[in-house]
């Protein structure tokens, strides 16, 4: 039996390794590298899928944790799956929803069968197991599902992350063993283990040894520097096959998404664009614009000069921010538009650097033109 998700090496760059390919779905075969948008509750915030289509977009995520919440695994499945539900007939990925339950819900309790904790909207008790994960998104009906983990800190201690990873092994193969859909859903192992090399690699070949048809790694861009991160890509990603498709979960500023890229990564998501994009910050190509701010207000040029994108070819920064500052939606949806467009826009940018084994040339000049080569360069 194929299985559901599968991955094509197309091109290698000759200089940097990076890898362009081809990520085969249910839904579409699309480019990779990819940034995929987040769409947590089914939808990507003030963004309909068609101008998400329109952008260019092949993959975007949905968030069990929530859908479990409201409106129920049930309902979805009733209307058809998620795309159905939210009309997007291209790739769909979900988590397991342990993030949220780790990060959001209350009074946890970690025990071997899974997790017991406390519904962050109701305080309603609720139970997650690798199995129950697993149902939850073979019902959801994504393209691909993420088995049920634990992401530890990254700063905890060596014995906690180790019995950790040992825990989210032993529950990938618990979730592996659930899967009712293997033709048509493809379920990906995360590797875990903080900054331990010795960790990481007992993860990978845990979950390599399972054969999963993708593989992620979690546990990153959760509060250490980029030096850390990339520190633990440099080790980590070439532990993972080279057949198969490599997701770095999380991760979204351009810096990242470059130099993920060139540790050999595929995959990347992110609800960085939107949520500062709400808040009035956005992408451009000469670095970060915090368009609300005073100095904008007679500034009658688009977001970004080099940018074709719905809103910088139809709105100005004078017109954004004064949406903004009058707390109006579109001015939401005008600045994320922008900056998913911008990610999206990015990745294709930096495929077409793979393909003329330019990416380290590319690099440079992207980082030198975003200012992150000055001393106050923020990471987005």
């Amino acid at each position: 039996m194929a299985p559901a998700i599968s991955y094509r090496l197309i091109h290698q760059d000759k200089h940097s390794g990076a890898r362009l390919g081809e990520l085969i779905t249910p839904h579409g075969t699309f480019p990779t590298p990819m940034f995929m948008p987040v769409g947590t509750q089914a939808t990507v915030k003030t963004l309909a899928p068609e101008e998400l289509e329109t952008m260019g977009a092949g993959v975007i995520l949905a968030n069990t944790y929530h859908l479990w919440v409201r409106p129920g695994e049930e309902i979805v499945q009733e209307a058809g799956g998620l795309h159905q539900f939210m009309n997007w007939h291209k790739g769909i990925l979900t988590d397991s929803g342990g993030f949220q339950v780790f990060s959001l819900a209350k009074n946890r309790d970690i025990t071997e069968e899974g997790v017991h904790f406390k519904n962050h909207i109701s305080g309603a008790k609720m139970f997650l197991s690798p199995e129950k994960a697993i149902g939850i998104e073979n019902a959801l009906g994504p393209d691909i599902m993420m088995s049920l983990d634990e992401c530890p800190p990254f700063f905890e201690s060596y014995d906690y992350v180790k019995k950790s990873v040992a825990r989210t092994s032993r529950w990938a193969e618990r979730g592996l063993k659930a899967h009712q859909n293997p033709a048509t859903q493809g379920l990906f192992g995360i590797v875990q283990g903080a900054g331990f090399k010795d960790l990481r690699q007992q993860s990978a070949k845990d979950l390599v040894s399972l054969d999963f048809p993708g593989y992620s790694i979690g546990g990153l861009s959760v509060g250490e520097s980029k030096e850390e991160m990339n520190h633990v890509l440099d080790f980590t990603t070439p532990l993972l096959p080279e057949t198969k498709p490599r997701y770095l979960m999380g991760v979204g500023s351009p810096d990242a998404l470059i130099d993920g890229v060139l540790r050999g990564i595929d995959m990347f998501d992110c609800v960085l664009p939107t949520r500062i994009g709400r808040k009035g910050t956005v992408m451009t190509s000469h670095g970060r614009l915090v368009v609300k701010n005073a100095k904008y207000a007679h500034d009658f040029t688009p977001l970004d000069d080099q940018c074709d994108c719905y809103a910088c070819r139809n709105y100005t920064r004078a017109y954004i921010r004064h949406l903004l500052k009058a707390d109006e939606t579109f001015g939401e949806r005008l600045a994320s538009y922008h900056n998913v467009y911008f990610l999206l826009h990015l990745m294709k940018q930096v495929r077409e650097a793979i393909a003329k084994d330019e990416l380290n040339e590319f690099r440079q000049a992207f980082f030198e033109e975003y200012g992150y080569f000055k001393p106050d360069a923020k990471n987005f």
